[in-house]
């Protein structure tokens, strides 16, 4: 889909489109993968980048290619400490439904990052560092946010980046993970069977309707969280799930 499809204030609207075809490409691409990706001639695009990299958002490398900036940091910081703020609530009532760890993550060029955690009250609990990246073949939420996608995505996800083994339970092929994905846009959620960490078995669901896809996970030891666990975990998470999906509603003016 190009950028003239797209509803708003056609300079804005290419310029994020740009920065997000440069986040899909690994953080660069060349002027004619962006003219193309965009559906615009290249002088466009050209005057386009050119404004960003005047303005930090953009750098052109030696090789001619662009690049995300430094411009960018500073945004994406504040962001996501201001996303983690907002959640945290959510989160710690999750934690004390679920009594397990808590996480809010998202779905960012193919690979999940941990947003926001509230740690379980239990002496042995689950921790995963805010600003991780992990594969999302391998992760319960990073599989409940690939079954928000079609496939035909999610396979140029994992040709890109690859589904590499963490444990003897990591889903490495392509047709099996299409196949767990269908199971868990029927049953409305994901399990994470210790695929990856060994010892750890994590209940996931995506918040609907996020841009990009987000979603909210409980997580513990799997002789502590048991596959029973999901009769009071699986509704803790979909209370949460639309609280925060009632909350993003409610904040954006265009709804």
């Amino acid at each position: 889909m190009t950028v003239e499809r797209a509803s708003g204030v056609q300079s804005v609207v290419r310029a994020f489109a740009a920065l997000e075809a440069m986040g899909d490409r690994g953080g660069q691409a060349s002027l004619s993968e962006l003219a193309a990706e965009l559906g615009l001639a290249m002088p466009t695009v050209h005057r386009l980048l050119r404004t960003l990299v005047d303005l930090g958002y953009v750098r052109q490398l030696p090789s001619r290619h662009y690049a995300l900036g430094p411009g960018l940091m500073r945004l994406g910081d504040q962001a996501t400490r201001m996303i983690a703020a907002w959640a945290r609530p959510a989160l710690e009532g999750l934690e004390s439904s679920a009594h397990e760890t808590a996480n809010l993550a998202a779905l960012e060029a193919g690979m999940v990052v941990y947003v926001a955690q509230v740690p379980s009250r239990h002496q042995m609990r689950m921790f995963t560092e805010v600003g991780r990246r992990v594969h999302a073949h391998s992760t319960g939420v990073g599989k409940a946010l690939l079954a928000t996608i079609p496939d035909d995505q999610v396979s140029a996800i994992v040709r890109s980046i690859g589904m590499p083994r963490f444990t003897s339970s990591t889903i490495v092929t392509e047709a099996d993970l299409l196949a767990e994905l269908d199971v868990i846009r029927q049953r409305g959620y994901a399990i994470d069977e210790g695929e990856q960490e060994v010892g750890v078995r994590c209940f996931a669901m995506a918040i609907a309707g996020t841009h990009p896809a987000m979603g909210i996970s409980v997580s513990g030891p799997s002789t502590r969280v048991t596959l029973s666990s999901a009769d009071w975990m699986v509704p803790a998470l979909r209370e949460t799930a639309g609280r925060l999906k009632a909350q993003l509603v409610a904040s954006d003016p265009a709804r």
